[in-house]
């Protein structure tokens, strides 16, 4: 902070104006950020898969293609998350019900 000292407003050219105004971060190599390679292959793989199927899920994620699945099981057809309720709401009862109303 002494450097403000010398001159408190911000100079063109000046190095140590230009290293204060320096912001330093992780960027992509914050591992928390960012998804291993073979992570990233094997969720849409997954996906790729379900799609093949007529499954369309929430997302590409995991999770929202396990659920897909599963529901598309419980349903006795392929989910789709554009039209049905959300995977986690339907069960035998709902998939009853969907089947009557013709969804």
């Amino acid at each position: 902070m002494k450097h403000w000292e010398a001159h408190p407003e911000y100079v063109e050219g000046c190095f140590g104006c230009k290293g204060l105004t320096l912001v330093l971060s992780t960027g992509d190599a914050n591992s928390n950020k960012t998804m291993p390679t073979k992570k990233w292959d094997s969720e849409l793989a997954a996906y790729k898969s379900a799609r093949e199927q007529g499954i369309q899920p929430a997302g590409t994620s995991m999770k929202k293609v396990q659920e897909a699945i599963q529901a598309s099981e419980t349903l006795g057809r392929p989910y789709d998350a554009g039209k049905m309720p959300k995977p986690v709401h339907i069960n035998k009862k709902s998939a009853e019900v969907m089947k009557e109303l013709g969804v």
